[in-house]
């Protein structure tokens, strides 16, 4: 009987140990889904890209705004007063013209009197008046015409600079509206020159003019001198003259 109930007593006892032993719950079993890692590895590269893209955006944007300051950026370098002092120089010179100066209305005046065709009422007096008046302003116009020609020629260094200074701040403009700027001034030193060159050209045309209209009441006046010389009952009337006088 010992023999025999051993072997089914430590049967039963292994039995009941295994029974006792805690089985393993669900929860702590790892399972791995290929095909859930694939989507999620596809999920969060599309969400790098829109990332990247973004911050692309980004960048581009903010060079966008870079590029418009730059743009809008004014030219550092401004020539307008030196170009205004320039032409000022200028202007003070043709203010200065002598007798007949560039007003219609002066002129008007002057071509009544002084440069009138001679009249037989005048007297001889008069008349060698009005001829020294009138050799005066031709040399007073010539005068000034030089004296605007000089100022001219003073403004060249003035005009070389200020277009150097140009030429680089156009060279070296970092934007459209700087760039804009320095064509501008260019322009604008262009101008100045060629009011200089007015200036010089009516100047030394006043000075012709004058001259002209020197020679031509000369002549009238001169016919009439000749007329009175040659009037009959009146003539050439011969008077003392003293040359030497004895100390």
């Amino acid at each position: 009987m010992k023999l025999r109930f051993r072997p089914a007593w430590t049967a039963g006892l292994a039995a009941l140990t295994l029974a006792t032993l805690p089985m393993p719950s669900q929860a702590q079993i790892t399972v791995w889904d290929p095909t859930n890692y694939t989507q999620n590895v596809l999920q969060a590269a599309r969400s790098l890209q829109q990332v990247t893209n973004q911050i692309t955006s980004l960048q581009n944007e903010a060079q966008s705004l870079i590029n418009q300051a730059r743009n809008l950026a004014s030219l550092p370098y401004s020539s307008l007063q030196e170009l205004q002092q320039s032409v000022a120089r200028t202007q003070q010179l043709l203010r200065q013209a002598q007798s007949i100066a560039y007003d219609v209305q002066q002129i008007d005046r002057a071509f009544q009197t002084s440069y009138a065709p001679a009249s037989a009422s005048s007297s001889d007096q008069a008349l060698f008046a009005s001829a020294r008046q009138r050799w005066q302003t031709s040399v007073g116009a010539l005068q000034d015409a030089m004296r605007v020609q000089a100022g001219v020629v003073g403004n060249i260094e003035t005009n070389r600079t200020q277009m150097a200074a140009l030429v680089g701040s156009s060279q070296s403009a970092t934007g459209a509206l700087q760039a804009t700027q320095a064509g501008n001034q260019l322009l604008a030193l262009q101008a100045q020159q060629l009011s200089d060159l007015t200036a010089a050209v009516a100047a030394q045309g006043r000075a012709q003019n004058l001259e002209a209209a020197q020679r031509a009441a000369a002549a009238d006046q001169g016919r009439e001198q000749l007329r009175r010389f040659l009037t009959p009952g009146q003539g050439y009337q011969p008077t003392e003259v003293t040359m030497f006088h004895n100390r």
